[in-house]
This record gives C-alpha cells, sequence and structure tokens, in this order.
C-alpha cells in the first residue's frame, strides 16, 4: 500500500478498512461513533445499552459466569463466550483488538482467538498507569505535579514525619484505582484512621500538598512522527448530585475559552512533552492526562496519566476538529496498522487548538448515590430527550448517537442501569450529553445541569429487595466498580 500522505488519505484509506476491529468493554460509550468513520469497525459489550437497535453493537445472551471484579473481567468473559467468538469469526481471519482495560489474561485470549491487541502491551500499560510513576515520568518531562512526597506509610506519625514540608493540610493517592475512591483528605489523625487500613497496605503513597484547584482533563496520541493533542475540558467533580465519591469523577465540559489562553497553551505543551517521554518508554498509541490548576497563582499540575481511551474519549472524538480532520482515535488505528504515513504534526496540532475548531458540548454520569440495594423496574430509554418549558424531560426519539442533538433543550441520554438490574451506591445509571455548558464560570452546576439531573434520577423507579423473589437477587452486585 502506498504512504498515507495527507488527512484525506487517511479518511479514505479507514472508509475503505477490510479489517475487522472489535471494541470490547462493559458500553461503547468510550467510543460512540467511531464506528461510523472505520468500516469493519464492530462494538462487543456486556451491557445493551439500545435494546438491540444499535446496528453495529453486538452483546451476547448471559451466560453463567463468575462475578466480575473489573472491567477486564467483563472483557474476559465476551472473548470466551461462544456467541462472541462466532461473531468474530464470521468477520472473517486478521481481526483486531481494542479495549477499554484489559490484562495479560485477556492478552492470552486474543493470542488463542488469533486477534491482535492494538494497544501497548498490559504490561507496559500498568507501569504507566501507576500513578507514583506518572510523578517520575512528568519529572522527566518536564511537567510538575503538586508538591509531593513519594513514601511508605505507616502510621498517622509517620505521615507527618515524612510530609511536615508540605504542611498539615494534605491529599493522598494510591498507585491504582478510581481516583474517587482512593483519594483521600486527611489534615488530622481522625480522618486519617478512617482511611489508615488502605493507606497502610500501600508499599508506596503518592503525598500531595493540598491546593485550590480545578480539574481538567486533555486526550492525546502519540505516534511514530510526533504527539496529537486534543483540547483541554473542564472537569465535573464529586458533585453530591452525580457521585457519592468526594473527589469522584463525573462528567466534562469541552468548549473554546475553557481557561485561560496561558493555561491552554502550557498544557498543551505539557501534554506533548509528556508524550514523547512515553513513547521513549515504548508506549504508542491513545492516553489522556488530568491536570490541576491552581486558583491561586494559576500553575498546572499533572494530576494522573490514563494509558488508555477514557470516560473523555466520546467528547474528543466527536468534536468539530475531529469531524474537520479525523477523531483522534482513527491516529491510534493508524499507528497501529503498520501503514506507512506522513503527518504534520505540529501543522494539526496548531489547527486543533484553534477555537473555531472547538464547539461546546458537555456530558454528565449520574450514578446511584444512596447506600442501599434496589432492583429497577423501570429506567429512562436511550436516545434524544428534551427538557421543557415547565423543567419537566421528554423522550424525543431513539437514537444512538448525540448528533441527532438539535438545540441546547436536547440531550442525547444512553442509559446503563435498565429495567431488571440492580442498584447500588457508585451504580452507573447513565450518561447524558448536550450541547453548552453545564457548570457556570465558578464551576457550579448550573440551572439546567440541575434540572437534567432532578429529572433523570426522577426517572428511575426501584423496589426494595424485600419486595423481590429472593431467588433472583444475586449473592454480590456485578459492575460495583468503575466501567466508564
Amino acid at each position: 500500500m502506498r504512504k498515507l500522505k495527507n488527512i484525506s488519505d487517511i479518511r479514505r484509506f479507514f472508509h475503505r478498512n477490510e479489517t475487522p476491529i472489535f471494541f470490547f468493554s462493559a458500553t461503547n460509550f468510550n467510543l460512540l461513533g467511531v464506528s461510523e468513520w472505520v468500516r469493519n469497525f464492530h462494538y462487543i459489550n456486556y451491557i445493551d445499552c439500545f435494546d438491540g437497535r444499535h446496528p453495529n453493537v453486538f452483546v451476547p445472551s448471559e451466560m453463567p459466569h463468575r462475578e466480575f471484579e473489573s472491567i477486564e473481567d467483563i472483557n474476559n468473559y465476551l472473548l470466551q463466550h461462544k456467541e462472541v467468538i462466532d461473531f468474530i469469526e464470521s468477520k472473517g481471519p486478521g481481526g483486531k483488538a481494542v479495549f477499554l482495560m484489559f490484562n495479560e489474561e485477556t492478552e492470552a485470549l486474543c493470542a488463542e482467538l488469533g486477534l491482535d491487541v492494538w494497544f501497548p502491551s498490559a504490561e507496559l500499560r500498568e507501569r504507566v498507569d501507576n500513578k507514583i510513576e506518572t510523578v517520575r515520568l512528568g519529572n522527566r518531562a518536564g511537567v510538575p505535579s503538586v508538591p509531593n512526597i513519594l513514601s511508605k506509610v505507616g502510621s498517622y506519625k509517620e505521615l507527618c514525619e515524612v510530609s511536615a514540608e508540605l504542611g498539615n493540610d494534605l491529599v493522598l493517592q494510591s498507585a491504582f484505582g478510581d481516583s474517587g475512591k482512593t483519594t483521600w483528605f486527611i489534615s488530622n489523625e481522625d480522618e486519617y484512621k478512617k482511611y489508615a487500613k488502605y493507606i497502610e497496605k500501600e508499599p508506596e503513597i503518592k503525598i500531595m500538598k493540598r491546593v485550590n484547584v480545578r480539574g481538567s482533563a486533555i486526550e492525546a496520541c502519540t505516534t511514530k512522527q510526533g504527539t496529537i493533542v486534543g483540547p483541554l475540558m473542564t472537569e465535573l467533580v464529586g458533585f453530591k448530585e452525580l457521585t457519592p465519591y468526594k473527589g469522584g469523577w463525573c462528567g466534562n465540559e469541552i468548549f473554546a475559552d475553557a481557561f485561560s489562553q496561558e493555561v491552554r497553551d502550557k498544557a498543551r505543551e505539557y501534554t506533548f512533552k509528556f508524550g514523547e517521554v512515553l513513547r521513549e518508554e515504548g508506549y504508542r498509541g491513545y492516553f489522556e492526562l488530568d491536570f490541576l490548576i491552581d486558583q491561586d497563582n494559576g500553575e498546572i499540575y499533572l494530576g494522573e496519566l490514563n494509558p488508555r481511551v477514557t470516560g473523555v474519549s466520546s467528547l474528543t472524538n466527536s468534536a468539530a476538529f475531529a469531524h474537520a480532520d479525523a477523531p483522534l482515535f482513527l491516529f491510534h488505528l493508524l499507528e497501529f496498522s503498520d501503514v506507512e504515513f506522513d503527518l504534520d504534526v505540529s501543522e494539526l496540532n496548531e489547527r486543533w487548538a484553534d477555537a473555531e475548531n472547538i464547539d461546546s458540548w458537555s456530558q454528565l454520569v449520574l450514578k446511584f448515590n444512596e447506600d442501599r440495594v434496589e432492583w429497577v423496574s423501570s429506567a429512562p430509554e436511550s436516545g434524544i430527550w428534551e427538557l421543557q418549558d415547565d423543567g419537566r424531560i421528554m423522550y424525543e426519539r431513539f437514537d444512538y448517537h448525540r448528533r441527532g442533538i438539535t438545540s441546547e433543550n436536547e440531550g442525547f441520554y444512553l442509559r446503563i442501569i435498565g429495567a431488571g438490574d440492580y442498584i447500588y451506591k457508585g451504580a452507573d445509571l447513565g450518561i447524558l450529553i448536550t450541547r453548552e455548558r453545564l457548570m457556570n464560570d465558578d464551576f457550579t452546576l448550573n440551572e439546567r445541569a440541575q434540572r437534567w439531573i432532578r429529572d433523570l434520577h426522577g426517572m428511575y423507579a426501584s423496589q426494595s429487595l424485600d419486595k423481590v423473589d429472593q431467588a433472583d437477587i444475586p449473592m454480590s452486585i456485578d459492575g460495583a466498580f468503575k466501567i466508564l
């Protein structure tokens, strides 16, 4: 095949793609819309968010399995399901697999099925995903973290001794885990005792000075031609209306003037530098960085690295700049396609930084916040919903993409928990994607967001377990972990 020399060549290459590519995950949320850019791209999922109406989502029938404890468990279950195996074989040989999360067992199962994993190895991903290692990689790249100490902690006294230079108001974070559950805010011994068993079992803890920051997210893709950088997004974090976890991610906004020009430029520069260090480590492809922006002095700090597609990927890959050129994830696929290409990364990055190429969209993730388990009897349908003048929401029509939204009063809702499922503290109910912002300039939820949240929660009906046939109640609840 001749070398691809420009964006037009790249778009045509994927439009004509004959190689089967499969995205395995609990849902197709993270790569919504990618199948419209890549011929022969298929979603294989555990949860049917669309009631069988998405033309490119395959959900096998349920079969007995051990309790799921992670997305990796879900993917490994799918890869061993006969219906999935038959589906893969029906698409022909030479298939490729992409994931949100996977491990070495996943890699072995793919090898048995003749699937190539189009991501860096699980071993490499785990190493760079370590939040302690992220700090060290950032230091190499010249990307600063919040003032911190990396240390083993065995008691509150030890914590105070090793972190004396950081003051008494601290934020502790473990090497791995969902930031909403594995980040601890500690300013005294009583607060420490609440989390001591989690902190003290870690071989090393990231101990940070607590600063007044705003969260942000930015995605990028490191290729042999250089690191391609997307736009800086705001983050919705810790809103009690959306998540039971203090510090837990619960949404994002993408719009042209998110933060100051200086902050946006610095974040993009840091992301490019970090991507080049990842490339030195042998890492290729898609990744995301969280940045913390100090509200007192304007400093930008590295928060964490996610070496994968993430919860913000659906916004990145459906933005105006993606439609003008190509979604960021296509460059990930291109990097693994072993086709020669020329790409002016500097020119592309400059174009993607132009405000004219960034439109305004937001998403929020609804979790069940109450500390109880109940059986769901009804749930809102996936599709386009409209916020009425009287404040109520109304279902307009089915869709499996946000492209059907025509005004800021409409939103695309992707249902995750449906009728017949169980809800529990932290369960992901669904994701709303809508035009324009959901936060005010002071990073509080605006009135429109509050109305969407209130009414979407109100669309769920559930019953206590004492009203449900006990034979139908699982011993434990699948999905009691982050699936997005």
